[in-house]
């Protein structure tokens, strides 16, 4: 039966039978053939990204949509990191006396705590010319945090992506004017540019913790500094600074240049000269540019998405018992880590719990154990 006609069927019944049955279309998508629970514990988070079907379908989008850029150079620039997020902004930062003298500008602009270790601003990275991770395989957030899982990041970022997408439609179709497509689709794809290395996924499962910058999670200023270090337009790096706040008032605007004044200390830059803020550095670019208000409102996932893991978690902490043997100390160990890790991340914790909220706890088992076998 085609799509189009299975969906006029399905919305010719009464909402709740229609419900019932997009869901059950939803969840016969095809996945992988199910693994056994010893097998989860030898999977690597990189592994299990690429055993994803929606991890790699979302995956394929992203450089799709990278690849509908009309700018040649921000084309091949986007492409090329989601391909190969290396941090480049740390060729500056080969020795441990170039690091002292970035803490020491840090903390002399107040922008990291007194007596900060380097791996509180600067996170680990074995080879400054290879990527911790595959953009594609890091987690969305920090591990109690939303899309946190492994392909998380790249669900986040196709979820805010299309909402701005949105956005900038809705604009469009009932303003009459277009903003820049460009930099509200380029800002999405790389507002969290940085995550694949502050985020690191560890022997036992968990991701590396992160510490903050200027007031807010260190991965949104190394991913501005790494935009400013690699050349990306100035409207583009003042959009991917408003993904945490949007300048809508003198305090949230100064926030926002702290970010932006953070990050250039970082990725070695004049902020007056890239032309980020205003002539005397005091606020952003009059008058403002209105992508970056998209790009803050296209990443507002997280306000479901991140309650939601700890709920669905609480779950899965039960079934993990009941289903797959685990006592009550396991779950704070890799065994049910990389369990949660594999589940999650065949599944997602947000198709979960839409099918634990409309379907059950039993339907929910059901469907775990077609990716997880006892």
């Amino acid at each position: 039966m085609r799509v189009k006609s299975l969906l006029h069927s399905i919305a010719a019944r009464p909402l709740c039978i229609a419900a019932t049955a997009a869901l059950a279309v939803f969840s016969s998508q095809a996945f992988a053939a199910p693994v056994s629970l010893q097998d989860c514990q030898s999977m690597s988070a990189v592994s299990m990204a690429e055993h994803s079907k929606v991890i790699m379908d979302n995956y394929d989008f992203l450089l799709k949509t990278a690849n509908e850029l009309s700018s040649a150079d921000l084309r091949s620039k986007v492409t090329d990191y989601l391909k190969n997020p290396v941090p480049s902004l740390m060729a500056q930062y080969q020795t441990d006396e170039q690091k002292e003298k970035l803490k020491s500008a840090l903390n002399a602009a107040g922008y990291i705590k007194v007596g900060a270790k380097t791996e509180e601003f600067l996170p680990a990275l074995a080879d400054n010319k290879k990527a911790p991770q595959p953009f594609y395989a890091a987690p969305g957030s920090g591990y109690q945090s939303h899309h946190a899982y492994p392909g998380g990041l790249v669900t986040h970022v196709a979820v805010n992506t299309k909402v701005a997408l949105g956005i900038y439609n809705a604009y469009k179709d009932v303003f009459g004017f277009k903003l820049d497509r460009d930099i509200i689709v380029a800002s999405e794809l790389m507002h969290d540019m940085n995550k694949p290395w502050v985020f690191q996924w560890q022997q036992d499962g968990a991701s590396t913790p992160e510490f903050q910058i200027a007031g807010t999670g260190a991965h949104h200023i190394l991913s501005i500094a790494e935009a400013m270090y690699r050349g990306f337009p100035k409207e583009l790096i003042v959009a991917i600074a408003c993904a945490h706040t949007a300048p809508s008032s003198p305090a949230e605007e100064q926030q926002v240049v702290d970010w932006l004044k953070a990050a250039a200390i970082i990725a070695g830059k004049d902020p007056l000269a890239l032309g980020v803020l205003d002539s005397e550095g005091k606020t952003l670019p009059q008058p403002r540019w209105m992508e970056g208000f998209v790009t803050h409102l296209g990443d507002h996932d997280f306000v479901l998405t991140g309650p939601m893991n700890g709920w669905m978690t609480k779950e899965l902490e039960k079934i993990a018992q009941s289903e797959y043997g685990m006592n009550e100390a396991e779950l704070k160990t890799a065994k049910f880590y990389h369990f949660r890790d594999y589940v999650y991340s065949q599944l997602t914790t947000e198709r979960l719990y839409s099918m634990w909220v409309s379907q059950g706890e039993a339907e929910l088992i059901r469907t775990i154990q077609t990716v997880v076998t006892k």
